[in-house]
């Protein structure tokens, strides 16, 4: 191979190599930062753009797009001097990509360490219980602390998020010992007021049962007390309407007799008065149809002699 070849190939090399460092495609949603001999010069964006070669350098690729970051665990102590861990979780978005090369080292360390101060200042004013919750008033805090330091950096913080605030064991042990008391306390409260409500319902139940109850029982006396009125009524006109004489009225108190005397329990009666005058009149109108006799002694048929107005009393034994 002559050297006119050989310088000819590498003539037809360094070309190519020049063309492939003169056209950069930056992808959508990124942007390169070019410097001339070490200067900033410009920054390109998406699409195809051209470059001196040898001269222009890209000196960063940076991607515009919203990132996630998530930081390890810190220890925080709070206002009432307990160490917790909190997790947090920032999402942020390259605004002035020059800015996020030029002014700041590593922006990611930055935040990171940015975020840990203003969430250790943040905590340190609240004790445990507000730290636990209050993660909105801490979220809205951290945000505008780190929204305004990281903007002359380039860069917008759009949500700070605390994934996890774990306080110490024992702490845990005792909120949880005072929660399961909380949840007791108010199950012991609802069983006490379900009773309560159970034993007025029942009460109210009761009362308004009795009330009908009485209602019930004195329509029904009202009713009986009606119909023995109009019963005593009836029999009262119908006696009256037979117009009975003297003979009736003792032959019906003969026929009560025995049913006055029934019961084993009856050992003493009492015969009122108005039956003597009955079988006084009994008496005298079955005289007046018995045969005369001589006398009152012997074996024939006597009279019958109406009894005393007293009222006696009769033995049954």
């Amino acid at each position: 191979m002559t050297p006119i070849i050989i310088v000819l190939v590498i003539l037809v090399v360094l070309v190519f190599i020049a063309l492939i460092r003169t056209v950069q495609v930056i992808p959508q949603a990124s942007a390169a930062i070019v410097e001339r001999f070490g200067r900033y010069t410009r920054t390109l964006s998406a699409g195809l753009n051209i470059v001196v070669p040898f001269i222009d350098r890209i000196r960063n690729r940076i991607d515009l797009r919203e990132q996630v970051v998530p930081f390890p665990p810190q220890p925080v102590i709070t206002q009432d001097n307990l160490v917790v861990n909190i997790d947090t979780v920032i999402y942020y978005q390259v605004t002035d990509a020059r800015a996020a090369t030029y002014e700041v080292a590593s922006y990611i360390q930055a935040i990171e360490q940015l975020t840990v101060t203003t969430l250790r200042n943040i905590i340190g004013g609240m004790d445990l219980e507000r730290t636990l919750t209050s993660r909105e008033e801490i979220n809205a805090a951290l945000r505008g602390v780190l929204d305004e330091a990281t903007g002359k950096w380039g860069i917008r913080v759009n949500r700070v998020e605390l994934k996890a605030i774990e306080p110490p064991t024992s702490i845990q042990d005792s909120m949880e010992k005072q929660m399961r008391a909380d949840r007791d306390k108010r199950a012991a409260i609802l069983t006490a007021e379900g009773i309560r409500q159970s034993q007025i319902l029942t009460a109210e139940g009761e009362k308004a049962s009795a009330i009908l109850r009485a209602e019930g029982e004195a329509k029904a006396a009202a009713l009986k007390a009606e119909g023995e009125a109009q019963a005593i009524r009836t029999v009262f006109e119908s006696i009256h309407a037979g117009d009975p004489d003297q003979k009736l009225l003792a032959y019906q108190y003969l026929q009560m007799l025995p049913k006055i005397a029934e019961g084993d329990a009856n050992k003493l009666w009492i015969v009122p008065s108005e039956l003597g005058d009955a079988l006084k009149g009994l008496g005298g109108a079955i005289g007046n149809f018995a045969p005369p006799t001589g006398g009152n002694s012997g074996g024939g048929n006597g009279t019958v002699v109406a009894p005393r107005r007293e009222s006696p009393s009769l033995d049954k034994d």
